[in-house]
């Protein structure tokens, strides 16, 4: 009987052969179902907790990626200013000034081992994706990535990041501002390695997370984009929509961010209106979070309409009123705004979601603009035909592993190489080098699984709430555990499939 299966299924081209087993192999149930039905929402909120939005009272904001979606042209002036401080001040190599900013080179969400130069992709279980490990521009050999671990792809947890996505020596690059910083951290050692200059890994790390800090702690950045508002900054009147909705339903508003409030007050003014502070029950800037949320020292401080600073001791915060730095826990005192009633938005999971969830019970909604054009290729044919295959294939392999007689076995080999080629096949579609910012090839990144973690809700930006009533509940999909609903048929039932290896088993007592 395995001999004549095998046959069979070798005696057909390979293309059709799962075609032809879907269709035999149980004529009860198929092996896959349609799991395509409607096509997905980029303009929707995703819930991996349930919330209902009729029981939150206040809403707070981040500013950055937040209220204020940026253009992607920010990512190449970021790129070359920080290049010209490496040349300039740093005293690197003026040939690195050939090198220009490549879009869509890196994702979010990547490690970058700072002791062996590698930017990759790991998943949730601390498994670097082969094909994603990159030194300089240049994709590094699996084989060589599992040698430099010491024969396995898994990374231990004393080397991963620690809470905010700083470890030892891997550090993760969990904000949109971090693009152009893996771009360039890439092309410095393209250059060193092409030009066969000696380097020390951890003073170039640092020397090239300097000079991007300088871009922005020195107000580069934010004298670009006040100078030319309409180029840099996105969907400016929905912003003012969501706002003006949920005042309007009675509910509080608050800002909190890291940038300064000359900088915050201009792009305001430029997406609501000069009056924009009306709608604030509370603004504080240059909040330096995360130590927001976790340090008690810093007093707040107020600020006048000019934004300079006051000296008197803040024992109430005050509506239409800014105030620089203090801490959470003065905060929620003076307000009394805690627990689940509070829904804070924010876009690094670490620096804005990760304390106000585990530690303060706030509910959290992560802004992840990268959805929108995940979304909008988990939409296309192409990718549902790769999945669609992938999948059967994957249950071939399945299924078919118990012959082991040598044309099955080629059959089987086949199989395998068809299926990685459409796993690197479907990858290629999101991003060449990296892929999806959401999956390894089947396995969540272990990005997904922070954003899992830290918010109850995620979308592509803020005015994705302007789809939903301001009472509206959200769901989470009930996913299936493995054990619950088995992807494949034969698992549903013992009678649909015989036990391998059950004449032998029976001996066994």
């Amino acid at each position: 009987e395995r001999k004549s299966v095998s046959c069979a299924i070798a005696s057909v081209p390979l293309g059709a052969q799962a075609m032809w087993y879907l269709e035999v192999s149980n004529s009860r149930s198929p092996l896959i179902t349609c799991i395509f039905c409607n096509l997905l929402n980029p303009a929707a909120i995703y819930a991996n907790n349930e919330i209902s939005l009729g029981d939150v009272e206040i809403y707070g904001f981040d500013y950055d990626y937040t209220l204020a979606q940026y253009s992607n042209l920010l990512h190449s002036m970021i790129f070359n200013t920080a290049r010209d401080i490496l040349i300039e001040q740093f005293k690197y190599p003026e040939g690195l000034g050939k090198y220009d900013y490549i879009p869509g080179f890196a994702i979010r969400g990547l490690h970058y081992d700072v002791q062996k130069s590698l930017l990759m992709k790991i998943d949730a279980f601390h498994y670097v994706q082969l094909g994603t490990a990159y030194r300089g521009l240049k994709p590094v050999p699996d084989e060589e990535v599992i040698e430099l671990y010491g024969g396995t792809q898994h990374i231990p947890l004393y080397q991963m990041s620690d809470f905010y996505g700083k470890g030892p020596s891997l550090k993760q690059f969990m904000d949109i501002f971090s693009l152009p910083e893996m771009t360039l951290l890439s092309s410095v050692i393209d250059y060193f390695i092409t030009h066969g200059i000696e380097f020390d890994q951890v003073h170039l790390y640092k020397d090239i997370s300097d000079a991007i800090k300088d871009v922005h702690v020195k107000g580069v950045m934010y004298k670009w984009i006040e100078k030319d508002m309409e180029k840099y900054i996105l969907h400016g009147d929905e912003i003012y929509a969501v706002l003006n909705r949920l005042v309007n339903h009675n509910k509080k508003l608050f800002l909190i961010t890291n940038s300064p409030f000359s900088f915050v007050d201009k792009g305001m003014k430029h997406m609501v209106g000069k009056n924009w502070r009306d709608l604030f029950d509370m603004v504080i800037v240059q909040a330096d979070k995360p130590n927001f949320f976790t340090d008690r020292r810093k007093p707040f401080r107020k600020l006048d309409d000019k934004g300079s600073l006051q000296w008197d001791k803040i024992s109430q915060l005050e509506k239409g009123k800014i105030y620089k730095e203090g801490n959470l826990f003065d905060f929620l005192r003076l307000t009394g705004w805690r627990g689940s009633k509070v829904l804070y938005f924010g876009d690094h999971l670490y620096s804005d979601l990760a304390d106000l969830m585990l530690r303060h019970g706030w509910r959290t909604g992560a802004i992840v603009p990268e959805l929108e054009t995940e979304i909008r290729i988990i939409n296309t044919e192409q990718y549902m035909h790769s999945l669609t295959w992938q999948q059967a294939l994957t249950g071939l392999l399945e299924r078919m592993q118990m012959y082991q007689d040598a044309e099955s076995k080629q059959v089987l080999l086949e199989w395998m190489k068809e299926r990685q080629e459409i796993r690197s096949l479907t990858k290629n579609l999101f991003n060449p080098q990296f892929g999806s910012i959401f999956r390894t090839f089947h396995n969540p990144t272990y990005f997904s699984r922070r954003l899992v973690r830290f918010s109850d809700i995620y979308m592509a930006s803020i005015s994705c709430l302007l789809n939903y009533d301001v009472n509206f509940t959200f769901y989470p999909r009930r996913t299936p555990l493995q054990h619950e609903a088995p992807l494949w048929m034969d698992q549903l039932c013992t009678g649909c499939m015989k036990t391998p290896f059950l004449e032998e088993m029976v001996h066994i007592r």
